[in-house]
């Protein structure tokens, strides 16, 4: 029988598939991100939106190679309900080899905000204060101009992210910001 797991049960099995810090962070830092956007767009289903950031990346330690695809199997072999697993594994469409393509206003959010929230990581903690609490758009889109820093974000997803979502960049850019901002130690 498949469930939606809890928060607290998909942290549990992101860490059962992950063992970086690294990766267990990245899941948390998406999953607050989704439950952010989750208040202004779809408020009672909160915690669904923060499960499928939590999850999104439950294969991508393991199988980097097959990113998004063994995440399904990993998930029905859990019993995770398969709204959760194909609004997580959604993000990897066309990048790769996910079958299921962004459609959902949530589906599209992660599939911009997985790889923005590493680029903002990472203009942060260049910053002194380590920090997105002083961070803002121009510091960003700077950065997101050169394409050697941080060179693993790509950019076109973020870019195609925010079409698809009908925002302009500098928004979906800001949003994130004050969405991270809500993490502690970002």
């Amino acid at each position: 029988m498949s469930y939606i797991p809890n928060l607290r049960q998909a942290l549990d099995l992101l860490a059962k598939y992950n063992k970086e810090p690294f990766h267990i962070r990245h899941g948390e830092t998406v999953s607050s991100v989704l439950g952010y956007f989750a208040e202004k767009y779809e408020p009672d289903k909160k915690e669904f939106w923060e499960v499928v950031g939590m999850l999104h990346d439950i294969d991508f330690e393991l199988y980097p190679d097959e990113h998004c695809i063994k995440g399904i199997e990993i998930m029905r072999n859990e019993n995770i309900d398969e709204s959760v697993i194909r609004s997580a594994m959604s993000h990897g469409y066309g990048l790769t080899g996910a079958p299921y393509e962004p459609e959902s206003y949530m589906e599209k959010i992660l599939f911009a905000a997985d790889e923005l929230t590493g680029l903002i990581g990472a203009v942060a903690i260049m910053r002194p204060s380590k920090s997105v609490s002083d961070l803002e758009v121009p510091s960003v889109m700077k950065k997101f101009k050169d394409k050697k820093f941080a060179a693993g974000c790509s950019r076109d997803t973020i870019r195609e992210g925010a079409d698809k979502l009908g925002m302009p960049l500098e928004e979906l850019v800001q949003e994130t910001i004050l969405a991270m901002r809500r993490i502690p130690v970002v």
